[in-house]
């Protein structure tokens, strides 16, 4: 007994430096981070050295199933360790420009009006309905600058009769080719050939502005070496992982990691790239590399490195200045990753990528490596099949030493590599809810690995799909069968193995390790297998609000309170019964806003005189724009501001065991 505690020493001195150290540190800054960061390291490197010359090298060198298979698993964890080694680096260090947003946008604009430098807005367009392109259009004609400097260009690409009328009415440039050569990226340099703006706004046609967001960002182009200014996307819809897990309000969308964490810190060490949308560019500098590069179909990548080559830095403003539209069903979830990972990994072999691009340091080149797209998925796969492997063949991962040196060199890196993403990402990242997502993913992002690294060039940009919503359950077969494939084929093998006559690696320690291992895949694979499982979505998301607001129904005007809204309707709390039903008329009238002439949908009951009346409103013209920048340009949000773990278990358990599929209230 006593033995067995102290093979728990390294784990227990990893909690202490952590619980007694860095959770009482200061996140943000620099030195705890570095040192936290520099803490981990050690402890990996730990125990790679013991993998290495205990498990790997000590293996009789026969050319068997089970020795090719030990050192296959090892090159996969030197993968593993070479991406957490860039992701530690780039941690250690973080930076928040917000302060000097301040005071760049304090003196920028105390300035005369008529010295402003012109803007223009690019909105690249090819299949996306009028109602998603209303939001971006009427948003970024109401961005907060001056009109003689601003010219919005709406880049068609479809070449869309009903659009050219519709920017016609609202002001904007319609702006169309002959083709459709270089996708985005030809585009957008075919707007360039039109415009004249000393600046270019990119939001894609998903994307709505925030009214300041060129006060927050064109002040930093004052320093002639910046290149780009990017600034975080965040949604007003649920991504498809949120919805089919039923996380909807308790777990945040799947890119908050990497806009919230890691953008800011890649940032601080001058290496943040632009991602497309929601992001400033200086025209000059776009013109010196020749326009938006197309070699690859990530323009935006590839416009950083670019860029980089000549000496412009993109810089990253890590504030809520847009909203946009997540991807809304599986296929637009797949479409979009599927492309951002065959972009990466082109860099890799072009001319100007990370490899061979002029003017990039040796710093420069790791960092813009797509190591990640390149390894996560792999590592994943390996996880996932090891206990499956040795369940059904005996060969271990491992020259197998003993369970006590597994418990002394592996069990600290995991331990410690939870802790300390809990610390940097204490609202972003649950390790079951985050391995399910990332289990889930692999089965359709491993085959765009393969095919891109054997294949990179060739496959057509795809856009993704927006605009469609996604109101009728769906069911992603191949996914869900891949994911039932491994737990049966792991679960089969724990009972095989439980039977003497049956069993197929005999009895030894590594056994033990093996069982709890496929144990915890097997909760992971049925966590992401719920994933598969579409539920349906309105196309309307609503935004939570608590606003004043008076009620006219019949003879009677009460006061009460708006608690949710969107461009179709919302709820209106009272503290009051009006003798109203639903296909009732009814006026609701905000503050500093027109009168809502709405329908009664619903009445319920809140508690003794008090009500909720749902209603739906068919808004147009003036009004319907009015209400788009209300919504959509900074006054509401969906974020999840933290993790409520029990909420995060109850959605899981009701949705595995008890939720059926249906609309999202």
């Amino acid at each position: 007994m006593v033995q067995y505690l102290v093979d728990f020493v390294p784990t227990l001195l990893v909690a202490a430096f952590f619980f007694l150290f860095s959770l009482n540190w200061p996140r943000h800054a620099t030195w705890p981070r570095a040192v936290t960061c520099a803490f981990v390291l050690a402890v990996a490197v730990r125990y790679l050295v013991w993998r290495f010359f205990a498990t790997v090298l000590a293996y009789p060198v026969d050319w068997s199933f089970g020795f090719l298979w030990t050192w296959f698993v090892f090159l996969v964890e030197l993968g593993a360790f070479a991406d957490i080694l860039l992701f530690l680096f780039a941690m250690s260090r973080t930076v928040d420009r917000s302060a000097e947003a301040d005071r760049l946008e304090r003196d920028y604009f105390a300035r005369d009006a008529a010295r402003l430098p012109t803007v223009d807005v690019f909105i690249p367009t090819y299949n996306e309905p009028l109602d998603v392109l209303e939001r971006t259009i009427v948003g970024a004609l109401a961005l907060d600058y001056p009109k003689d400097k601003l010219t919005i260009y709406v880049l068609d690409d479809k070449r869309r009769g009903w659009l050219k009328d519709y920017c016609e009415r609202k002001g904007a440039v319609h702006v169309t080719r002959p083709d459709n050569s270089h996708a985005k990226a030809g585009n957008m340099n075919n707007g360039l050939q039109v415009s004249s703006g000393d600046f270019i706004a990119i939001f894609d046609a998903d994307f709505v502005p925030y009214r300041n967001f060129l006060r927050r960002t064109v002040p930093f182009f004052q320093d002639p070496t910046i290149g780009i200014v990017q600034t975080p996307q965040h949604f007003f819809n649920k991504d498809p992982v949120q919805s089919n897990l039923s996380l909807e309000n308790v777990w945040p969308d799947e890119q908050r990691l990497f806009f919230d964490e890691m953008a800011a810190s890649r940032d601080a060490w001058d290496v943040s790239f632009c991602c497309g949308s929601c992001s400033i560019a200086r025209r000059s500098a776009i013109a010196e590399i020749g326009g938006f590069p197309h070699d690859s179909i990530t323009e935006d990548l590839l416009t950083t490195l670019a860029l980089l080559n000549r000496g412009y830095t993109t810089r990253y403003l890590n504030e809520r200045l847009s909203m946009g539209l997540a991807a809304e069903n599986l296929k637009g979830y797949f479409v979009q990753r599927g492309r951002w990972c065959r972009g990466g990994i082109q860099t890799i072999y072009l001319h100007n990528g990370p490899l061979r691009g002029p003017g990039l340091t040796l710093f420069q080149r790791f960092m813009f490596l797509p190591l990640s797209w390149l390894v996560q998925y792999t590592v994943r796969f390996v996880i996932l099949i090891v206990p499956a492997v040795y369940l059904w063949t005996g060969a271990a991962p491992l020259y197998f030493t003993g369970t006590a040196d597994i418990v002394w060199y592996q069990v600290p890196v995991l331990v410690a590599y939870f802790l300390l993403m809990g610390w940097l990402t204490p609202t972003r990242y649950l390790p079951l809810v985050s391995s399910a997502v990332g289990a889930f993913a692999t089965f359709r992002m491993l085959p765009v690995v393969v095919s891109s690294l054997v294949k990179p060039f060739g496959v057509p940009f795809r856009v993704t799909p927006k605009g469609s919503g996604n109101e009728e359950s769906a069911f992603d077969a191949y996914t869900f069968f891949s994911i039932a494939f491994w737990i049966a084929v792991t679960a089969l093998g724990l009972v095989v193995n439980v039977v003497p006559e049956w069993s197929r690696v005999g009895e030894g320690e590594f056994s033990v390790v093996s069982a709890y291992w496929a144990a915890l895949n097997i909760a992971v694979l049925m966590v992401a297998s719920l994933i598969c499982f579409e539920r349906p979505r309105p196309l309307l998301d609503s935004f939570a609000t608590d606003e004043e607001a008076r009620i006219a129904c019949g003879t009677a005007t009460l006061p009460g309170r708006v608690t949710s809204l969107s461009l179709a309707g919302g709820v209106v709390a009272l503290q009051a019964e009006p003798a109203v039903a639903a296909g009732d008329a009814m006026i609701v009238a905000m503050p500093h806003f027109p009168e809502l002439r709405c329908t009664v949908e619903t009445v319920s009951r809140l508690g003794p005189k008090r009500v909720a009346i749902r209603f739906g409103t068919a808004l147009e013209g003036e009004c319907r724009d009015q209400m788009i920048v209300k919504l959509y340009t900074g006054g509401y949000s969906q974020d999840i501001r933290a993790l409520d773990k029990s909420a995060i278990a109850g959605g899981l358990w009701s949705r595995m065991f008890g939720r059926t599929a249906r609309a999202a209230s």
